[in-house]
């Protein structure tokens, strides 16, 4: 034993260094994230927003747990919703309406927000003027609208709008309030920066009063709470670690003779009550071309069923069963019967049989023989 543990030593020790190096050396593989993830920094998510109001020195964070756990004492706090990949179910609704009634504010900016907050929408034809107004009257230029426009309700407060239609507005709900937006796709990486994006971005987060509270951006919405891989959860030296314990684990077991699986069960226990021999002996017929020998046997089978079930003897020749087995194979025609009798007193009478007719009289024997014995 000793000897063996020593063999195995430099083969481990080999196989832990060429995992240390593959670790270390592999090429990192490009990450790819989801639209609208703050944690983005792809052309379609928003960390530039993000890197962009944490710089400016505001309480930021992002927020990746379900809505019931949302403060239910703090006040004065926007939650930002980018392009949810989901719509929430009812409880959860419920759950964003109970964090605005309470004093907080929820901005919202989905292409199309219907089925959210109980909101109105309507298609357009493509947008005439790239050109947005907001409450006071100021014009900016954008790189993109969307094809939906909002419904707004009596009390709600128009933010931006254009020739078509409501763009974002916003309304009480409670002590807080509800922001919605239709263009997401102006806080993205890769668009914030075009034309006025960024100024229209910044007038609904002031809106939002992203200036006096905290700014938390929704992750929930975006596959929050599903859980991070094992591998972005602990260092990775922890991970060799814990692969060359199991290795070790596993080697030891190995070695100590330990063995994992089901009982075999030896051989001789079931060939004996198998149907091995018969097998054989059918193999041996088939070689030696005793066909009129195996067909005697099958046929001595059949005239043994007749006799056991409806007691019709075995010396009866086969053109005498006519009559006893048309009153009990009913399912089976009398030109059948009689075309399956006169054709075995034939064939058992030749010297010869060649292997076709082995192989068709087999199988009319066989049909037979489930005849009798489904009867």
């Amino acid at each position: 034993m000793k000897l063996t543990i020593k063999r195995w030593i430099p083969l481990v020790g080999l196989l832990g260094v060429f995992i240390v190096i593959g670790v270390f050396l592999s090429p990192e593989k490009l990450k790819e994230y989801p639209a609208y993830v703050s944690e983005s920094p792809s052309p379609t998510g928003v960390k530039a927003l993000y890197t962009y109001l944490e710089n400016e020195g505001g309480a930021i964070s992002r927020w990746s747990l379900s809505p019931d756990r949302l403060s239910k004492k703090e006040t004065g706090q926007l939650l930002i919703m980018a392009e949810p990949f989901t719509v929430p179910d009812q409880e959860e609704m419920e759950e964003y309406e109970d964090f605005m009634r309470r004093g907080n504010t929820i901005l919202l900016l989905k292409d199309n927000p219907k089925g959210m907050f109980d909101i109105k929408t309507e298609m357009i034809d493509s947008p005439i003027l790239p050109l947005v107004r907001d409450g006071k009257g100021n014009t900016y230029e954008t790189e993109t609208l969307s094809g939906v426009r909002l419904e707004e309700e009596a009390g709600d407060k128009v933010l931006l709008d254009d020739v078509d239609g409501t763009i974002a507005y916003k309304t009480d709900v409670g002590q807080g309030s509800l922001i919605v937006s239709t263009t997401p796709a102006w806080m993205t990486n890769g668009r914030i920066l075009e034309k006025d994006h960024l100024s229209l971005i910044l007038l609904l987060l002031k809106e939002g009063g992203a200036e006096e509270g905290t700014i938390l951006f929704d992750e929930f919405l975006h596959g929050g709470e599903s859980g991070a891989p094992l591998a972005t959860l602990y260092p990775q030296w922890l991970l060799l670690l814990l692969l060359q314990s199991a290795i070790f684990t596993l080697l030891g077991l190995w070695m100590q003779g330990k063995r994992f699986g089901g009982i075999l069960t030896p051989r001789e226990e079931t060939v004996r009550f198998s149907d091995e021999r018969i097998k054989a002996l059918s193999a041996w017929y088939l070689k030696g071309k005793q066909y009129k020998a195996s067909l005697l046997i099958q046929s001595d089978y059949v005239r043994l069923l007749f006799q056991e079930r409806w007691g019709i003897p075995t010396s009866k020749e086969w053109g005498d069963l006519k009559e006893p087995l048309e009153r009990r194979l009913q399912t089976v025609s009398e030109k059948d019967i009689a075309s399956f009798l006169m054709g075995m007193k034939g064939v058992l009478n030749k010297e010869r049989i060649s292997k076709q007719e082995y192989i068709m009289w087999s199988k009319r024997i066989e049909l037979f023989r489930k005849e009798v014995e489904d009867r």
